[in-house]
């Protein structure tokens, strides 16, 4: 125990942990409170708590019930929003820290970013399932499809014009059932990645500037980047897919007038998914869109990245297990928050290790 430092112990606790001055000041933190804030270590440091929990939240009384007492408070299923996020539910342990008088030690056990990994692990199982399901209708649908358009093509050109509006109701449903199996299809692509360096600005870019041109017409973009992410590994093509659909979702639940979609994009070094086999991933690249929408509904938010699962009345509820699919091809997860008027949808994606190795040294100088 005596060969451990103290921050080798500090980086080593697997919750948010915050060390507050007696004005409730953020003094300290550990790399699992930066990946939960979205912020960095100087970001948060010397910052009144109050700023991101709320002057009223019960974080603070229960940080000044820890100072009036000797032992530790703990409150459980705390509701607590950070910044702009929704609130999620917590146990908060706060702690004095002996010698430093004021300072309060405060953990944080986010349950809802645990329940968010199994979701995504779950949205990985799913996107493969798809894979499989997608070779099998592609070949026993689209072969017999063509024979029926064909039929009532042929049948067109015989009949008078009261049964010609069956036909081409016929030709009609024919063509909507293709252009569905042909997007089931792209989940059976097996064909490799191109791996390359991307840099995710640049596809955010493209993805933007795409959506401005269509769909997003009415839409008011705000931009907030960090400026000094590595890039990641993968295909720019796929991940440009990726973003375009989460685009077209954000666009089409945002208000005609006052509509506005955020990109953010962040790096979070304690981010990691856990894997069967005791492996791990780390995920430290983070891109996040925001919009002001309507919302996704509360019965279907945990099941929003499974296939044909959609809250639009046409949708097919496969953009978005696409997505899921493309990012677990590149090692990465997606996880999604929702409230009326916030629908957040976080990216996150792994780089070269000795990328991170680098980033880590930049960051500590």
């Amino acid at each position: 125990m005596s060969d451990l430092t103290l921050d080798q112990i500090w980086g080593a606790i697997p919750y948010p942990a915050f060390i507050l001055a007696a004005d409730n000041t953020v003094a300290a933190c550990n790399s699992e409170a930066e990946a939960f804030t979205a912020m960095s270590r100087k970001q948060l440091i010397g910052k009144p708590l109050a700023r991101y929990v709320g002057a009223e939240s019960a974080v603070l009384d229960g940080l000044a019930q820890a100072r009036q007492g000797s032992v530790s408070v703990v409150l459980y299923n705390m509701e607590i929003a950070w910044a702009d996020r929704p609130g999620q539910s917590f146990t908060l342990r706060a702690s004095q820290v002996q010698d430093a008088e004021g300072q309060v030690l405060m953990l944080l056990h986010p349950r809802g970013m645990a329940d968010q990994m199994d979701r995504s692990l779950s949205n990985r199982s799913a996107a493969r399932s798809v894979t499989g399901m997608a070779a099998m209708l592609a070949h026993e649908i689209k072969n017999p499809l063509a024979g029926i358009s064909g039929a009532a093509q042929l049948l067109s050109m015989s009949l008078d014009d009261g049964d010609q509006e069956l036909t081409e109701l016929i030709q009609q449903e024919s063509r909507r059932i293709a252009n569905l199996v042909e997007r089931v299809e792209q989940f059976g692509e097996l064909r490799p990645i191109n791996r390359a360096d991307v840099n995710i600005h640049d596809v955010l870019d493209r993805a933007k500037r795409a959506a401005q041109a269509g769909f997003a017409r009415h839409v008011r973009f705000r931009e907030q980047y960090d400026p000094s992410l590595p890039p990641t590994i993968g295909d720019a093509d796929q991940l440009m897919q990726v973003f375009q659909n989460l685009l077209k979702n954000a666009a089409e639940a945002v208000p005609e007038v006052g509509g506005m979609i955020t990109l953010r994009t962040g790096y979070q070094p304690g981010v990691k998914l856990a894997l069967p086999g005791g492996r791990s991933e780390k995920l430290p690249l983070m891109v996040s869109i925001i919009d002001n929408g309507t919302g996704i509904p509360e019965n279907l938010i945990r099941d929003v990245f499974d296939p044909f699962v959609s809250s639009k009345a046409n949708g097919s509820g496969l953009g978005l297990s696409l997505v899921s699919k493309v990012l677990t091809d590149h090692g990465g997860v997606v996880e999604c928050e929702s409230v009326p008027g916030r629908t957040e949808f976080r990216v996150r994606l792994p780089i070269q290790s000795s990328q991170t190795t680098e980033i880590k040294k930049k960051r500590s100088a």
